[in-house]
């Protein structure tokens, strides 16, 4: 059942990344993420409230924010930090390189929570996953050479080392949900809650110094209804990957590789609606990162 939810989480996934960057388009990067986060949050109000005051209905409904302690409250503290940090980069890469070429980068984030779930957790792979795994990385080394084509020169341009460095913090984001959900017993909700709430004062503290003291940057800032899709559409993702999350048999480097099934709508779809260049020679090295997740399904 975790795998089905883990394909949940990749689909929105997926509408998620192609909702984004046409949100960052001509944007600032910190308004557009304080946006999106916040969308996230003003949909998961109403549950905090309800758990205050309708406490039986929502743990009925499986959709309770429970209390939880100032220690917890630092844990979650820590994810928002390594969370808000990755995206940062993230979007500043997105909005300077192609989707089709920051996509399947991200999509060597498995192979960091890879390493960390056999370092930390102890998970054991066999044969087919480690070859799947290395296949991700080669498809990944693939489009480096067609990004040269594109005028992204892989070793000197900045964006790359920022979405590089934007992978591995969310790799390592993700080996700490799996702490945070099995070992502190965080249900997602409660989770997402105070995540996204850690989020936005982290955020408001980057837009006090670089976005609200100059008057030429607010007033050049579009709003577009992508941010708020944005928002809400990671919310319903972090849902279904927190909820397989909970169960005890869950690994979490198949999660990781799982969700890097978003690339099919983000290079095909993305491709098409951004007309980015190199579209069918994209097509290949994709093909090796559906094979490589393919045969970590399979095993």
């Amino acid at each position: 059942m975790w795998m089905y939810l883990g394909l949940l989480a990749a689909l929105f996934l997926g509408l998620h990344n192609l909702c984004k960057k046409h949100a960052v388009q001509g944007n600032e990067v910190f308004p557009v993420l304080f946006g999106t986060i916040s969308s996230g949050l003003l949909v998961l109000l109403p549950l905090y409230f309800g758990s205050i005051f309708y406490e039986e209905k929502l743990v009925d409904m499986g959709l309770f924010i429970s209390n939880i302690d100032w220690k917890t409250h630092g844990f979650i503290a820590i994810k928002s930090a390594i969370m808000a940090s990755s995206w940062v980069l993230a979007y500043q890469a997105l909005k300077h390189l192609p989707i089709t070429i920051v996509t399947p980068i991200r999509s060597a984030g498995p192979f960091f929570t890879f390493i960390g779930a056999i370092v930390i957790y102890k998970e054991q792979p066999n044969g087919l996953q480690w070859i799947g795994f290395f296949l991700i990385i080669f498809s990944v080394l693939l489009y480096s050479r067609i990004g040269k084509k594109e005028g992204i020169n892989f070793k000197r341009n900045k964006w790359i080392f920022a979405i590089i460095a934007a992978t591995f913090l969310g790799a390592s984001s993700g080996l700490y949900d799996k702490f945070l959900i099995q070992n502190l017993e965080l249900n997602p909700q409660t989770l997402q809650f105070w995540f996204c709430f850690y989020t936005v004062l982290i955020l408001l503290m980057i837009l006090a110094i670089t976005w609200f003291p100059y008057k030429e940057k607010r007033e050049s800032f579009k709003f577009r209804w992508t941010i708020i899709a944005v928002g809400v559409l990671l919310v319903a993702a972090d849902y279904f990957y927190f909820k397989a999350l909970q169960d005890p048999d869950a690994l979490i480097m198949l999660l990781s590789a799982i969700k890097r099934s978003q690339i099919l709508i983000a290079v095909v779809i993305g491709g098409l609606v951004f007309k980015e260049q190199n579209k069918r020679k994209k097509l290949v090295p994709l093909a090796g990162i559906i094979l490589g997740v393919g045969l970590i399904l399979y095993s």
